[in-house]
């Protein structure tokens, strides 16, 4: 009989919480807003409650027995071996703080409850996740990028979690791209984040449909408050044959594949697993984003480059948290 485990994708925002079958895949699933008023001890009290009714609710259903313990990805820097997470974004008061020992404390005091729980980064659970139930399951090494507000990695090689000396693998988003740029990200100058995170790609696009000479669809279905602009007006734009937005999305791809390449000749990572709400644009991304990435990499490191949409979506980071305990 397979093992069963909950997985936890914290954020700022929201917390996605599922019980997840080794084998048959996710069972039941919540969506809850993050408490960050309470600070970390309020925090810990809502994941130890959210863990501790997903638990009793699959006991159940499931042998107990077989249960391989709560996986939590969590934003920030974080030691997985200590459980330590480091100044997490988004989440105000937040420094340095043992998450995982204090959600199994609470769950002991709180719920009478004694479970074993593992701690790492969200990006990297969401590559572990991709890699045992994805796009990933294909590949031994591969680097996973997400594009959404900011712009997240983790890293596969040999079909485990690449984590570094500190936890840090991966962090893609504060590769740099151009050192002596104007855009400026967490106070380092352009980062691929800064130009390819949500705020960075309306920057690129407003600047360019102010220099259009003729009106872009964009600027249309935002109604001409550029304050609306989104990067979904600007997929929609685009493929309707706006120049403007095919323009902007063919820039985005090709600053992608600029840091992908940077990987490539480092890592000789071939495979790429993309996703994040960005990456719903697609080939709009896709396209130039492998055109570039070849065109910034020697002929002989071509073979077996692959560049993929990832599968799971924004449940991904739950797939992979339960992964933790399965692994």
């Amino acid at each position: 009989m397979s093992q069963w485990a909950i997985g936890i994708d914290f954020g700022g925002t929201a917390i996605k919480a599922a019980v997840v079958d080794e084998e048959r895949g996710i069972l039941s699933d919540r969506r809850v807003f993050t408490d960050t008023t309470s600070g970390p001890a309020g925090t810990v009290r809502q994941l130890s409650g959210i863990i501790a009714d997903l638990y009793r609710e699959a006991s159940e259903k499931n042998d107990s027995g077989n249960f391989a313990g709560v996986g939590v990805g969590a934003p920030g820097a974080v030691d997985a071996q200590k459980g330590l997470l480091s100044y997490p974004p988004n989440l105000p008061g937040w420094t340095v703080f043992a998450l995982r020992d204090e959600v199994r404390s609470c769950l002991l005091e709180k719920k009478a409850l004694s479970l074993p729980v593992f701690l790492d980064n969200d990006a990297n659970v969401a590559a572990y996740g991709e890699a045992m139930y994805g796009a990933g399951r294909e590949f031994r090494d591969f680097l996973m990028v997400t594009l959404g507000t900011g712009v997240g990695g983790g890293i596969v090689l040999n079909r485990k979690l690449y984590r570094g000396t500190q936890g840090t693998a991966g962090e893609v988003g504060f590769m740099i791209i151009d050192f002596e740029g104007t855009t400026i990200h967490a106070g380092i100058r352009g980062t691929l984040e800064s130009f390819i995170g949500k705020k960075g790609i309306l920057a690129i696009a407003r600047s360019m449909i102010d220099a259009s000479p003729v009106p872009s669809l964009a600027g249309e279905l935002c109604g001409n408050d550029f304050s609306r602009l989104s990067p979904r007006h600007l997929e929609q734009a685009a493929l309707a044959g706006d120049k403007v937005s095919l323009a902007l999305w063919h820039r985005v791809g090709s600053l992608l594949g600029v840091g992908l390449s940077n990987v490539a000749v480092l890592m000789d990572i071939r495979k790429f697993v993309i996703g994040g709400g960005i990456s719903a644009a697609g080939d709009l991304i896709f396209a130039p984003a492998l055109d570039q990435l070849r065109r910034s990499m020697l002929p002989s490191m071509h073979e077996g480059l692959e560049l993929v949409p990832a599968l799971l979506g924004n449940k991904a980071g739950m797939y992979g948290a339960a992964a933790l305990c399965f692994g």
